[in-house]
């Protein structure tokens, strides 16, 4: 629970001291945090079970540039029947942070989850992938170390046919994105519980074009292990994902 009384320096001295990963942020994020002028903190979202209790909160700084900056924090540990020491993950892409929550919850979206869901069918399951999209919003670009984004995007990719190094080259020239979810659900394929995530990671390049990589996470492995794919369309992406569904 945040101290409301608390400057924003004690604050981001608190979270960097409680995560278990402070160090793996980039040395230019923490060097910016340092001229931090004030901070709100809101809950994205929470999972609660008997096995986990996962909340992710972003904090945004103001920065003395007039920017703003930031950090997702991953806060889990044991559930109700397993009461556990708290642990603190920090990351300053929001798409690790999802990565890192389905990693606690086992289930690739980060959001709510409910202890009580209607069976889905296969034939529901796959009808549901393959669905139209609702009318997206109008993206919003931040510019905020977009090719580096890109780059880890296309780093956790596990797919053979994942995008080669002229994709990796064009968005080195990014310089503002916006993530989408497209579509999340869980349901049963085969004999276990999987989940599917796809989100659209858009990039706006010094040429003033735009593009995008398409990221499919699930849990559709033989392991029930969480896993990344990413596309350059979507239709791709989708197809990957009904294929999932059909050799689970």
């Amino acid at each position: 629970m945040s101290d409301p009384y608390e400057t924003t320096e004690q604050h981001l001295d608190r979270l960097l001291r409680q995560a278990l990963n402070s160090f793996d942020l980039p040395d230019s994020t923490v060097e910016r945090l340092g001229t931090a002028l004030a901070h709100s903190s809101t809950l994205h979202s929470s999972h609660h079970s008997a096995e986990v209790h996962r909340e992710t909160y972003r904090h945004t700084y103001l920065l003395t540039d007039g920017s703003a900056l930031s950090l997702w924090e991953l806060v889990h540990g044991g559930g109700r029947d397993a009461p556990t020491a708290r642990e603190h993950e920090l990351y300053d892409d929001e798409a690790d942070a999802h990565v890192a929550a389905a990693r606690v919850t086992g289930a690739p979206s980060d959001a709510p989850a409910f202890a009580e869901e209607v069976p889905v069918t296969d034939m529901d399951a796959l009808n549901a992938l393959m669905a139209a999209p609702a009318r997206p919003h109008p993206r919003m670009y931040a510019p905020d170390n977009s090719a580096d984004h890109a780059r880890r995007v296309l780093r956790r990719a596990e797919n053979p046919d994942r995008p080669g190094r002229s994709t990796a080259r064009l968005l080195q020239s990014a310089f503002a994105h916006h993530i989408t979810q497209i579509f999340g659900r869980q349901f049963r394929v085969g004999d276990h519980d999987a989940g599917f995530t796809l989100y659209e990671h858009a990039f706006l390049l010094l040429d003033g074009t735009e593009t995008s990589l398409w990221e499919v996470e699930h849990t559709a492995t033989e392991d029930g292990r969480h896993m990344c794919e990413v596309y350059t369309d979507e239709q791709t992406a989708r197809d990957a994902m009904e294929h999932r569904t059909r050799i689970c």
